[in-house]
């Protein structure tokens, strides 16, 4: 009797598409999470069944064989640029035939590193880990491994570190002088977590820009956040309350440079006409907001996808040497930017 044809790749976005839940509850279902309501959980589960997609992933779990299953690690499922790559990140794994694991680490660098002491016991063939907290305290132990990995979005971890990134330093460097041309000379920065390549790279690239341009660095200018849009309203909110307010704010990601433009509003700005305002990472809603905000586009999807075929192309060629790739940023200009105006008049 002929076989029949398989069904194309069911894929963890197509069941929460289907069961109206994010990505993260149809993980936390299919790792037996007890913080899922047992209606949605039902709800889920009967999605996957109907869909086939646990009895594809039972099928595969037989023991001394590949699992077809690839970890994901991330910090949080809160924003538009997590979202972007995960999506990125999971089309590329259903081309392939690969599940993706999804298990969110809250920003907390033990659990990062306990999730990954667990799962290169056999639970998972590889592992993407996006934004990393603290990486150096275990890629040691999957380099000694040869357990597949590869970082998303981090620097600094050494060159035997597989990673995509973006130019962080160049596109926080063009979006400063994209300010400075339009005439700007007070330019208040709100950083990222500091602890984070990328946020120190954007933070430098704003530094170097001013120092190109001959403005003096002034430290109150400079307010350190977490990526976290309150740090963008209270960094706003702090900048424009000096004596000697910013004519321009850039935050080191959107969320924040949309905290800072509830903090702009809330004194009863407006922008760009007496505050602009510029962010980094292009997701989805920094087109959506009014005034459209300006912004730094990192190619998130593409950095997701990339990561994904590298990552397999470790699984298919171990002796593979190691790649670190950095993918170009972009300005996009949009509303929330404009020339100063004359303060004297």
């Amino acid at each position: 009797m002929a076989k029949k044809d398989v069904p194309s790749k069911v894929t963890i976005v197509e069941v929460a598409e289907k069961a109206g839940v994010s990505l993260g509850t149809v993980s936390r279902v299919m790792n037996n999470d007890i913080h899922v309501a047992p209606d949605t959980r039902e709800r889920v589960a009967a999605v996957m069944r109907e869909m086939g997609y646990v009895a594809n992933r039972q099928a595969r779990g037989l023991k001394g064989s590949r699992t077809n299953v690839i970890g994901v690690l991330a910090p949080d499922l809160g924003t538009g640029y997590i979202g972007e790559i995960l999506h990125g990140i999971d089309t590329e794994l259903g081309l392939h035939q690969f599940d993706l694991m999804l298990f969110t680490t809250h920003r907390t660098a033990i659990k990062e590193a306990n999730y990954v002491a667990n799962l290169v016991k056999g639970m998972v063939d590889g592992l993407l880990l996006i934004l990393p907290r603290n990486p150096a305290d275990y890629t040691g132990i999957l380099t000694n491994a040869n357990f597949p990995f590869v970082l998303i979005d981090h620097q600094g971890t050494g060159s035997l570190c597989p990673a995509v990134g973006a130019t962080n330093w160049q596109g926080a460097y063009n979006a400063t002088e994209y300010l400075i041309k339009l005439g700007h000379k007070r330019i208040g920065f709100i950083t990222g977590s500091m602890d984070l390549g990328a946020a120190i790279d954007r933070l430098d690239g704003y530094k170097s820009a001013l120092q190109v341009h001959h403005i003096p660095e002034d430290p109150q200018l400079i307010y350190e956040g977490t990526f976290f849009q309150p740090d963008g309203y209270a960094g706003g909110s702090a900048l424009l309350d000096l004596d000697d307010p910013p004519t321009a704010i850039f935050a080191s990601n959107d969320v924040m440079a949309m905290g800072a433009m509830d903090a702009i509003r809330g004194r009863g700005l407006r922008i760009p006409e007496d505050v602009s305002i510029l962010g980094f990472d292009d997701i989805p809603q920094s087109a959506m907001v009014r005034p459209a905000l300006t912004t730094v586009r990192q190619p998130l999807e593409h950095m997701g996808r990339l990561a994904t075929q590298m990552l397999i192309d470790q699984l298919k060629n171990p002796e593979k040497g190691i790649d670190r790739v950095e993918l170009p940023t972009q300005l996009i200009v949009r509303d929330s930017t404009l020339s100063p105006k004359d303060r004297a008049g």
